[in-house]
């Protein structure tokens, strides 16, 4: 009986010490390398404006920037029955200003325009 009691104490330590977290434990801690610095990223893209009156959809997409932007419309139709349209990619060059036009039959749900570096 004596000696189960002397080892509770050393199986409460043990477990203590078993259960703490990997970076509280005492050891040889190893720098992790570091990682080459990353070079900010050039503006890029299209600033696009939308306009939606009734099921007609007009967007004006100008590029400040100097490198092309591939830019396509997408138009969501609001009924079950009319379809959606992914217009044909156009390019903007540099200081360039494109119009996109699409329609649905009748509501329009939403509309965006996706970009892709060219």
């Amino acid at each position: 009986m004596r000696l189960s009691r002397s080892l509770a104490p050393v199986t409460v330590a043990v477990c203590l010490v078993l259960s703490l977290p990997y970076d509280a434990m005492p050891h040889a801690r190893v720098a992790a390398p570091r990682a080459a610095p990353v070079a900010p990223e050039e503006p890029f893209g299209a600033e696009c404006r939308t306009d939606v009156q009734g099921s007609r959809v007009v967007v004006h997409c100008h590029n400040p920037y100097a490198d092309t932007d591939s830019v396509r419309l997408h138009i969501e139709c609001d009924r079950w029955w009319d379809l959606d349209t992914d217009g044909a990619p156009v390019d903007v060059g540099p200081a360039q200003t494109v119009r996109l036009t699409g329609r649905c039959w009748k509501e329009v749900r939403s509309v965006w325009v996706s970009h892709r570096k060219r």
